[in-house]
């Protein structure tokens, strides 16, 4: 009798396995493109019961190399070989198990022209930051979406404003009108979870977020954004997803994200830890490790998996859009050793293209660490072009709290001997994440100008926020300083796209920023110039830029007091007689050179004929 029941079960289990019938629900990378560097790569396959699954295709041009199965049978991995000989069109995959199959099409693209694509930026380059949601809503219907809910909608700083895709493209002109060159876009994939607006919580890596937009607006964004002269950099997130996201509802293998839902360590920001010398491994850990918050789970980018499911996935956006530069968010929180193969392999595909590291320290020997060739970072290369200058930002802030004088800002930039490459330092006083500079700065205009007129004419890369360029205010809350840029929604009560919808003293910022724009687009000197600068004596900052012949002297007086310019003390001036005023566009004898309180002055040298 037992031996009976035994042989029901086993064959009533059986015909049950024999039976099982499985479903295949989505592939990534959706598509490929021919005569990619990256022509082996890793499908990432999304159904049910897959773990007897066979695969193969009806072209050897499409090989399949080895299929992985993993203990969650609603996850395959198949690795792929796209000959250099194949040609565009539609392959089919064919998935099979002992009773049915099914055929998934892959499509393999031809590559578009790359004229005018993959640019990177540069030091002649404006970088133009803003979160769509909160800079122009273009498009009405794609407010609201059914099936993306926003639970705090009930709180206006945190609120979904309906800003989008369509509304970047509408200004475009604008920015650059303004003098921007280039636009850094907080994210755009899909953050269908509680608090959505910002982007930086992802819940599909293929999918623009639908009340932004779709994939062919953000390539519609990037074609128009080139057509006129405008690069476009994407913010990437390689280090957390949202707790709402896919994978969280059957993680694809159990390490897929470092500790649990339950059980997991919390952020250490100890970002330095890599580079100091007596750091211990839990600190490296906890940090590499540590999820920023309970609701957005840490990547663990030792799953070669995972590995080299982001770095197809960044190099996807990059072939599908065209972008010119990527900005790394959060990049120290990452572990350092993929985030080094993540970069070099994109840049493999992708040499002329940029990469900046979000590396949030106001220390300049760390943040000197994480710059491609670093000399003090011997253990690897990380890859990136530039990082972002948080010790000059933070000098900036000291400036215009009050808290010191310009002889901080002379002492950091002082410290460039630290960087391999100060030049692609990406400069900037106020981002998304810290106060807005007329904040710091208690709406004192003067102070406000002087500032900038440093970040624009000293070395690196300057970057400017949104509402910048027109004063905007608020304090250091994230979802307040994030506010709309008034006119780029419907119902707003002015416009200040446009001169007549700005204020008296809108117009003022905007135009004194638009002014030291165009000169420094005007003048290389600003751009790529040597840096000559001399330590601040009575508040009074002066530095020469040289590029070729031409030489620019920036005099800025921080002073309450007049400043009169002794051309003697200074070998560039030696047999100079006059100087341009750039702003003015003046000509000044060199020897009555006088600088009032709270201004400064950019004087092109005029050289003696001889």
């Amino acid at each position: 009798m037992k031996i009976f029941n035994f042989f029901l079960i086993t064959l009533f289990t059986s015909t049950c396995v024999f039976a099982q019938s499985f479903s295949i629900n989505k592939i990534e990378p959706p598509n490929w493109w021919i005569k990619m560097q990256h022509d082996k790569i890793q499908l990432m396959v999304y159904g049910k019961n897959l773990t007897d699954v066979k695969v193969k295709c009806n072209s050897k041009n499409l090989g399949i190399n080895k299929i992985h199965k993993v203990d969650n049978p609603d996850y395959l991995f198949i690795d792929i070989t796209i000959s250099r000989s194949i040609k565009e069109g539609n392959y089919k995959l064919i998935f099979s198990n002992k009773n049915e199959s099914k055929e998934i099409l892959f499509p393999v693209h031809k590559r578009e022209n790359t004229r005018n694509r993959f640019q990177g930026f540069g030091n002649d380059d404006i970088i133009y930051l803003l979160m769509p949601d909160r800079f122009a809503n273009g498009d009405t219907t794609n407010d609201s979406i059914e099936g993306f809910y926003d639970s705090l909608q009930t709180i206006p700083t945190q609120a979904r404003k309906g800003g989008d895709i369509t509304g970047v493209i509408n200004h475009l002109e604008y920015i650059k009108n303004f003098g921007a060159t280039a636009l850094w876009l907080t994210p755009l994939l899909e953050n269908n979870t509680f608090r959505s607006y910002h982007g930086y919580s992802t819940t599909n890596h293929y999918k623009v977020d639908p009340r932004l937009g779709d994939i062919y607006l953000y390539k519609n964004l990037v074609t128009k954004a080139h057509e006129m002269g405008l690069k476009i950099i994407m913010d990437h997130v390689a280090n957390h997803i949202a707790i709402d996201h896919e994978w969280m509802k059957s993680l694809p293998m159990k390490n897929w994200i470092n500790g649990s839902v339950e059980n997991h360590l919390p952020a250490n920001h100890n970002k330095m830890a890599f580079f100091d010398l007596y750091a211990d491994s839990i600190t490296i850990k906890e940090v590499q490790e540590g999820w920023f918050t309970s609701y957005m789970p840490d990547l663990n980018h030792e799953n070669p998996f995972l590995e080299n499911y982001l770095i197809q996935n960044t190099i996807w956006w990059i072939e599908s859009t065209g972008i010119d530069g990527i900005r790394e968010d959060t990049y120290p929180y990452c572990n350092q050793k993929f985030m080094a193969r993540w970069a070099n392999e994109i840049l493999n595909e992708y040499p002329t293209l940029k990469i900046l590291g979000e590396v949030w320290t106001g220390e300049s020997d760390y943040l000197s660490c994480y710059q491609s060739d670093s000399k003090l970072n011997k253990e690897r290369n990380t890859y990136l072009y530039s990082v972002t200058d948080f010790a000059l930002r933070d000098s900036f802030v000291k400036f215009l709290q009050g808290r010191s004088d310009l002889y901080e800002i002379f002492n950091t930039i002082a410290k460039d001997y630290l960087y391999p490459n100060p030049n692609a330092l990406v400069t900037f006083i106020d981002n998304h994440d810290v106060g807005r500079a007329m904040f710091y700065a208690d709406s004192n205009l003067a102070k406000f100008k002087l500032a900038f007129h440093i970040l624009l004419t000293t070395r690196g890369i300057p970057q400017i926020f949104y509402g910048t360029e027109i004063g905007m205010k608020e304090n250091e809350d994230h979802g307040t300083l994030r506010k709309k840029f008034p006119g780029g929604f419907p119902n707003d009560s002015r416009n200040a796209f446009t001169k007549d919808g700005r204020t008296e003293s809108e117009n003022v910022i905007y135009n004194y920023l638009s002014k030291l724009l165009e000169i420094r687009k005007n003048h290389k000197a600003l751009t790529s110039g040597k840096l000559i600068h001399f330590p601040p004596q009575e508040n009074t900052y002066v530095y020469f830029r040289e590029f070729e012949d031409e030489v620019i002297l920036d005099i800025v007086n921080a002073s309450n007091n007049t400043y009169h310019f002794n051309n003697k003390y200074f070998t560039q001036m030696k047999n100079i007689s006059f100087v341009q005023d750039l702003f003015s566009n003046k000509i000044i004898n060199a020897s009555e050179i006088n600088i009032e309180p709270m201004s400064a002055h950019l004087l092109k040298i005029i050289k003696n004929k001889r």
